[in-house]
């Protein structure tokens, strides 16, 4: 299958694919903060009348050069979540594995949705992505990390990897000794990674971009090479980088004309993606 991006409403698409037609499913819906989210993008000049001070004391000067975002604001989450997992469910093959992706806020009664689609036995972990950046809220314990709920099709046959696994190094490296130390340690169901650097070579300037390193680690594990891998919230396009770089197909779905321009951008040196619009 070809690598896909459509510029639609993701419902629409699902209910145009074969059932049993992909192998991984990872989703990063909005996360019902009942904000704007935006991402503001500035660059620098040196100017000694700047309202920043850099290195050595030097002055520059803040340039805004654009922002992208979104509402994130739903009166029914779950209405408008249910029919598509329903329609995710039925496109996954039979090993398949559903990655969900979402904050603290909604947690609790997305999973309720998810067991009543694919049974409680389906659920196989709650993965804490934990980070440590940016401002720290007085009012209560600041929140850092978000919530990756997995869900197989089938909990007795699914794709699991685990010799594909990067490992993390031990924290006491000298109580396990050199071999097991070289080698590192299997990840837990908690991932401590950073967030997209502000700086880094990354940064694509979309508001809810997600680090390669955290899809790198769900689609080698719970994919193979060839498979195809489904988002259906594209936003950056980071699930379609991760594919290119790991040999699978991909299917990405956005209907926010920004995150349309960003993977414009990001696989604007790829030939092998076809491009859809509006599908009904």
């Amino acid at each position: 299958m070809p690598n896909t991006i459509y510029f639609a409403d993701n419902l629409e698409v699902l209910h145009s694919l074969s059932t049993e037609s992909v192998n991984l499913i990872y989703i990063d819906p909005p996360f019902n903060t009942g904000k704007s989210q935006t991402r503001t993008q500035i660059r620098t000049e040196e100017n000694s009348n700047g309202d920043r001070t850099g290195f050595q004391g030097k002055r520059y000067q803040t340039i805004k050069i654009g922002s992208k975002g979104y509402n994130d604001l739903f009166d029914d989450y779950l209405a408008f979540l249910e029919p598509r997992l329903i329609e995710a469910y039925r496109i996954l093959k039979p090993d398949g594995s559903l990655y969900f992706h979402i904050d603290y806020r909604e947690v609790h009664y997305c999973k309720i949705l998810l067991d009543q689609i694919f049974g409680r036995e389906s659920f196989l972990n709650e993965i804490i992505w934990a980070y440590d950046y940016g401002a720290r809220t007085k009012k209560k314990w600041p929140p850092k990390h978000d919530n990756i709920l997995w869900y197989a099709k089938d909990p007795n046959q699914y794709t699991f990897n685990v010799e594909d696994i990067e490992r993390i190094p031990y924290m006491a490296p000298g109580l396990v000794g050199p071999e097991k130390a070289a080698r590192g340690k299997l990840p837990t169901d908690t991932w401590w990674h950073t967030i997209v650097a502000t700086n880094g070579k990354e940064k694509t300037g979309y508001p809810t971009q997600k680090p390669v390193g955290v899809l790198r680690r769900i689609i080698m594990a719970s994919s193979n090479p060839g498979d195809v891998v489904m988002d259906f919230f594209a936003g950056s396009g980071t699930t379609g980088e991760v594919c290119l770089e790991l040999g699978r197909s991909f299917i990405l779905v956005d209907n926010n004309p920004q995150a349309i321009e960003v993977m414009k951008e990001r696989f604007a040196n790829c030939e092998l993606i076809q491009w859809f619009e509006n599908v009904k």
